[in-house]
């Protein structure tokens, strides 16, 4: 098994993470914080606005059950990528939408993405598209939050 690594933030981790955990060729998922200046930021610290990190979910997968630009349509339909620094009543730089290449394929096929969902959307596109950083897990009671809590999502 081929196993690789996307790194998506758009919005509450928590209900991202769900969209993306129980796909076919999913291997994990895991919910953290990435894209900062502060090394080993805790759920706190990130909240502040000051870490630079965004809430992010973190999908290890194997590309022969399920592609990259599939989990990219996934990522696009699971939040709104023209509000900056906010979905639905979450406010701050934490909860930006963003993607975090890991390799110039995942690149490509991220601006490729961006360009062709821009296509279908009447107003600006504000998603990163950034090169993956360190990832830091979040805090355990982070981890599967709404699958722990009989599901729901924190979507709008």
């Amino acid at each position: 098994m081929r196993e690789e690594i996307a790194t998506f933030a758009a919005g509450c981790f928590w209900g991202v993470e769900e969209a993306f955990r129980k796909l076919p060729g999913v291997i994990s998922t895991a919910v953290g914080y990435t894209g900062g200046r502060r090394a080993d930021p805790t759920y706190e610290d990130v909240c502040t606005g000051r870490t630079g990190h965004a809430e992010a979910v973190r999908v290890d997968f194997d590309p022969t059950q399920i592609s990259y630009d599939t989990l990219l349509d996934i990522f696009w339909s699971s939040h709104n990528p023209t509000t900056l620094n906010r979905q639905g009543p979450d406010v701050g730089s934490q909860y930006r939408s963003a993607i975090f290449y890991h390799s110039p394929d995942q690149q490509k096929a991220a601006e490729e993405s961006k360009a062709k969902r821009q296509s279908s959307v009447p107003k600006p596109i504000v998603t990163e598209i950034v090169e993956g950083s360190e990832f830091y897990f979040a805090e355990d009671y982070h981890q599967q939050y709404i699958a722990k809590r009989g599901g729901g999502s924190c979507h709008v």
